[in-house]
């Protein structure tokens, strides 16, 4: 899915400055089929990517961030009680959700926070643990939203803002948003 460039937005080809490449918002599709045409890695996050290219574009090196080695130790299988020990470096894995899932209901997912529990994970919490932290991290309203979502970011300014703003009208004001360099709309 390309995105057409707006006014005044340039096309993603060789003649583009590194400066005026970071001016801009760029979908991540866009961004890896240009490191692909530049003959650069096209995978990793949208912040990589973006990296990448302007490295590439400014003429100079990048260093690839390094792997986190994933822990390959023993992982969960069936059947779980809240007394079971989650091994160091548990994945989110379907047999997890599964259990999450009965224990709490459809609303369960795994958003940042539960990944992060799993992730720093190291042998010594249970499943009833995980419970825990997820009714824990249900209250305290808004949770920040990571920098390489900007539209979700932008969407909850906007409805902030425009509390009884139809969606079209959300949708016109992204466009316009994004269709504007980075230095004449600042930052959500």
């Amino acid at each position: 899915m390309t995105q057409s460039p707006g006014p005044g937005r340039p096309d993603l080809g060789a003649g583009l400055a590194e400066v005026e490449f970071l001016r801009w918002y760029w979908l991540k599709d866009e961004l890896a089929a240009f490191a692909r045409e530049r003959g650069l890695r096209a995978t990793g996050s949208k912040d990589q990517l973006t990296a990448r290219i302007a490295a590439s574009l400014g003429g100079r090196e990048f260093v690839e961030p390094a792997a986190r080695p994933r822990p390959s130790g023993r992982q969960l299988s069936g059947p779980l009680t809240a007394g079971t020990v989650i091994p160091a470096g548990q994945r989110s894995s379907q047999v997890v959700r599964a259990w999450l899932t009965e224990q709490i209901g459809t609303g369960f997912h795994f958003d940042a926070a539960m990944r992060d529990f799993f992730g720093r994970s190291d042998g010594t919490k249970t499943m009833q643990d995980a419970l825990d932290h997820w009714h824990a991290t249900r209250s305290g309203g808004a949770r920040d939203i990571d920098g390489q979502f900007e539209f979700n970011r932008f969407t909850r300014a906007w409805h902030r803002a425009h509390p009884d703003g139809a969606r079209h009208e959300l949708l016109a004001a992204w466009r316009d948003y994004r269709d504007r360099p980075v230095d004449e709309r600042g930052r959500i």
